[in-house]
């Protein structure tokens, strides 16, 4: 148990104390695809939706969803965010919308969770406003792309 930092020693979760750290810039990068067929990524492009614009209003939801990582996940720090920018990008050749998130901020941790938060809840979002017109819509690859300050360096997904 040892290696894992969110036990204490009776082997029961805990937060982690990251009172000793160093603050330090952080960044992390994430993404996901919400794969639609093509009349529905055909309504999203045109705006034919009835629950209105369905890109603008997931971008919107996942800087939300970022900004409350600590309220939905239990182990997470609540972090003060210096930015966040999501992309969500209309992709006719595999037929699905790419959603990419950057979160970055001064402090003590990490911000990897955040920026996983972003995509995910963008995705739920895209798949909320596209359900009336296709209830097989998945959601797919959410991935850290990269990380970048803290000890344990940077991160580039290969």
């Amino acid at each position: 148990m040892e290696d894992f930092t969110h036990f204490n020693e009776q082997g029961k979760a805990r937060m982690v104390n990251v009172s000793d750290k160093d603050i330090t810039t952080r960044k992390a990068e994430a993404s996901c695809k919400v794969n639609v067929n093509r009349d529905t990524l055909e309504k999203i492009k045109t705006g034919g939706l009835e629950k209105g614009d369905v890109l603008t209003v997931a971008q919107v939801a996942g800087i939300m969803g970022a900004k409350q990582t600590s309220q939905l996940i239990p182990m997470c720090h609540n972090v003060v965010l210096s930015g966040i920018d999501m992309k969500l990008l209309v992709n006719e050749k595999d037929c699905c919308i790419d959603i990419f998130s950057e979160v970055t901020c001064n402090g003590k941790t990490g911000v990897e969770m955040e920026a996983l938060t972003a995509v995910s809840i963008a995705a739920l979002t895209v798949y909320d406003m596209c359900k009336a017109v296709q209830r097989d819509i998945t959601i797919t690859e959410i991935r850290l792309e990269s990380k970048s300050g803290g000890v344990h360096g940077t991160f580039v997904r290969g």
